[in-house]
């Protein structure tokens, strides 16, 4: 948590840097905003500063409508260091709570209910239900106010099993009924468009060349402003185009889904794809002072995949070739196997067509692609688990393509890639400090080593 004069510096001057980092609570009001808000600035004795939302709304404010708390990007310090806490929130985030009770949840983490509720009364103050009602209802208002959705799609699009349910929970948390945000009429068939904010500087030039140049045709499309895809999550399928708008700090996200009810955690991962929840001021600040000879670029993201099992198909197929190379093996295996999307487009094969193949399309060596079906079955068994950096203990897979897989798959942000090509390459540029130093930040100086490289396609070590 940032000290009250730093915070008071920040809103004053409306810094979109600060955007997401904290929230001013205005006590003559009950309202809290972003940094950012347009609305006259309140006089400092009649504000107090939480570190998020969450604390604000337990503490009985509700979020503004002008600044709009429920677009501004998220910040990874007020979760705590936790594992086993920003596990819980994550599948919370991917609606957990959503789909079955908190026991459920709990036998998933391997920990009793009352250590979970004991872990989010200690960092939150408010238990595992309230935090997953507060974000519903944040997504919610986002819906209400961004979209011509009927309120009875924005309720089971938010996570809520019935709109009774949504209309209570959304008056508690809220402060106003969903029908007073609406503010605007129109056909439901509209695309579906949304805002996705993030904090100043962001490396888009970077970002999209890295994109790009690992696309894969009929899955992915990327030009000089857009990146966008297929997707799939669980039975549900449907696309997004990402439109990066640096005026308003945010990319306006088109998406079109066949399931609306899985919409939240769709949202969630473009963010984690797009890395659009970095605090790339205090990971560059730590970095420079870690490893002062380093030069950094500004605002670098790391570059996600959808999942971390597409990502661990594209680091297997990426064992020992260029990279031009795996892109061939990677779209040929969608081609063949991928389920079509539209009459151009395919989306990303299943864990299980792909252990069903025998991949003989794919010219490979043999060993490669018996790794490959090995760990496509792994994975549709359920056995492969969420955490990328375990799966060295199946034959074939070796701390490369782990560890690759977790910084791509699933934004990890201290993935250190001793053995990469690359890093080996730019390691002189370090001048003999210890990139240890850069934890718990290291996939960042991964991709800011990366990105100092020249273009070239040498062939990766394969474990």
């Amino acid at each position: 948590m940032l000290d009250p004069d730093q915070c008071r510096q920040a809103r004053l001057a409306r810094d979109a840097r600060f955007d997401g980092r904290f929230v001013t609570a205005v006590t003559t009001t009950g309202i809290y905003c972003r940094p950012i808000c347009p609305a006259t600035p309140p006089l400092e004795r009649n504000v107090r500063y939480f570190e998020s939302a969450l604390a604000a709304a337990a503490a009985g404010f509700r979020p503004c409508l002008r600044c709009r708390p429920d677009s501004a990007p998220d910040s990874p310090a007020w979760r705590g260091t936790s594992t086993t806490l920003e596990r819980a929130l994550r599948l919370i985030d991917e609606g957990a709570l959503a789909e079955a009770p908190l026991t459920a949840l709990c036998e998933r983490l391997g920990i009793g209910e009352r250590y979970l509720r004991r872990l989010f009364q200690q960092r939150f103050g408010v238990s595992p239900t309230a935090y997953a009602q507060h974000r519903q209802c944040l997504f919610a208002k986002q819906l209400l106010h961004e979209t011509t959705l009927p309120i009875t799609q924005v309720a089971f699009a938010s996570g809520f099993r019935s709109v009774r349910r949504f209309n209570d929970a959304f008056r508690t948390r809220i402060g106003l009924a969903p029908r007073e945000l609406r503010r605007r009429a129109g056909e439901a068939s509209e695309p579906l468009t949304l805002t996705l904010a993030y904090r100043p500087p962001y490396a888009w030039r970077a970002l999209r060349d890295f994109l790009a140049g690992r696309a894969l045709a009929g899955l992915e499309w990327v030009d000089d402003t857009h990146y966008g895809r297929h997707i799939r999550w669980d039975k549900a399928r449907g696309r997004f185009t990402a439109e990066h708008d640096p005026a308003r700090h945010a990319f306006r996200v088109r998406l079109e889904l066949d399931d609306p009810s899985v919409m939240a955690p769709v949202v969630r991962r473009i963010r984690r794809l797009l890395d659009l929840d970095a605090d790339t001021a205090t990971i560059e600040r730590h970095l420079r002072r870690a490893l002062p000879g380093v030069p950094l670029v500004e605002g670098l993201r790391l570059p996600g995949v959808w999942s971390p099992f597409e990502a661990g198909v594209r680091a297997i197929l990426g064992q020992q070739v260029a990279i031009t190379a795996a892109r061939r093996l990677v779209e040929s295996l969608v081609a063949t196997l991928g389920e079509p999307a539209d009459a151009a487009g395919r989306h990303f094969p299943t864990p299980a067509a792909i252990a069903a193949s025998d991949l003989a399309f794919l010219g490979m060596p043999g060993a490669r692609r018996d790794t490959l079906r090995r760990f496509a079955a792994w994975y549709a068994d359920g056995e492969a688990g969420d955490n990328p950096t375990q799966w060295t203990a199946l034959k074939g897979i070796g701390p490369w393509t782990a560890r690759y897989a977790a910084l791509r798959g699933t934004g990890h942000p201290d993935i250190w890639l001793a053995d990469d090509a690359g890093v080996r390459r730019a390691l002189p540029r370090l001048d003999g400090a210890d990139p240890a130093a850069a934890a718990p930040w290291r996939s960042y100086l991964t991709l800011q080593l990366w990105s100092q490289e020249p273009v070239r396609q040498d062939k990766e070590p394969r474990r």
